[in-house]
């Protein structure tokens, strides 16, 4: 769909409809996990720990989107909480592996469900075919994105 003009038209915008759905889902998101007593992070930090256990802190600053100093104060509540743990000794170097306990997969799967609830909000205007174009179309543009860097 191309734009006549200099300007950007806001209702075609491909950049703004993305800024637009991602602050909706992020508002989305934060009312489900705030009664559970999580944040994003909180959320996707544990996430990222159920899919990839062993996960530094820099790997999971990377993948939450924050830095490695709001990572490890995270990390140090979620560990004081008792829902993740990390070696007293690096094996390798100076990374210091995180997994999740028991009550950390428990919190992961209250959380988990009120997420997957939002995105199938998100997603109830969509025939399953049109789901997965979506989900396609969004992993295409960002490897485009991604590929494209100077």
């Amino acid at each position: 769909m191309s734009q006549d003009g200099p300007g950007i038209h806001l209702e075609t915008s491909v950049g703004y409809l993305l800024k637009e759905a991602s602050s909706a889902l992020r508002s989305a998101m934060e009312a489900v996990l705030r009664p559970l007593g999580m944040t994003i992070t909180h959320y996707s930090c544990l996430e990222l720990l159920a899919q990839r256990p062993g996960l530094s802190s820099s790997d999971l600053a990377r993948g939450t989107f924050v830095t490695r100093q709001s990572m490890n104060v995270l990390l140090q509540a979620l560990e004081r909480d008792g829902l993740v743990t990390r070696a007293e000794q690096a094996t390798t170097g100076r990374v210091l592996p995180t997994e999740l306990t028991d009550a950390g997969r428990r919190q992961l799967a209250t959380a988990s469900a009120a997420v997957r609830g939002v995105e199938d909000r998100m997603k109830s205007g969509m025939d399953e075919t049109e789901q997965a174009v979506f989900a396609d179309l969004l992993a295409r543009s960002i490897t485009s994105l991604r590929d494209a860097r100077p």
